[in-house]
């Protein structure tokens, strides 16, 4: 259920950076390990766009694989199942090196008409 409060965060973001323009689309990153059900967080974006400039916006969304980052090494590799031993050295000093991102990547307002005579 924590879609609900991401959507909710998304919006406020987007509103912020519209500035009052009607936004048509926002596009987002989403890492494998903040585990968001993408069909979820578009049912929830709908929802808290409503009576917003954000109301009928387009969600897109890229998913980033999980990756972690050995520190002696420095290799990194994808993971499927959260085994946080380096594969070469077989240290365990490990960062995550991708997979946790939740950013709103980028908005498309609608431009505003020129109403200056020509």
């Amino acid at each position: 259920m924590h879609e609900l409060s991401l959507s909710s965060a998304v919006i406020n973001t987007a509103v912020k950076h519209a500035e009052g323009r009607r936004v048509e689309l926002v596009s987002l990153r989403i890492g494998r390990l903040r585990q968001v059900v993408p069909e979820t967080l578009e049912f929830y974006f709908g929802f808290v766009a409503r009576d917003t400039v954000c109301e009928g916006a387009r969600l897109e969304y890229e998913i980033i694989d999980a990756r972690l980052r050995c520190n002696p090494c420095a290799k990194e590799w994808d993971i499927e199942i959260p085994a946080f031993r380096c594969p070469t050295c077989g240290g365990s000093d490990v960062e995550i090196a991708s997979g946790n991102e939740f950013e709103v990547e980028s908005i498309e307002v609608e431009e505003a008409e020129c109403i200056a005579p020509r």
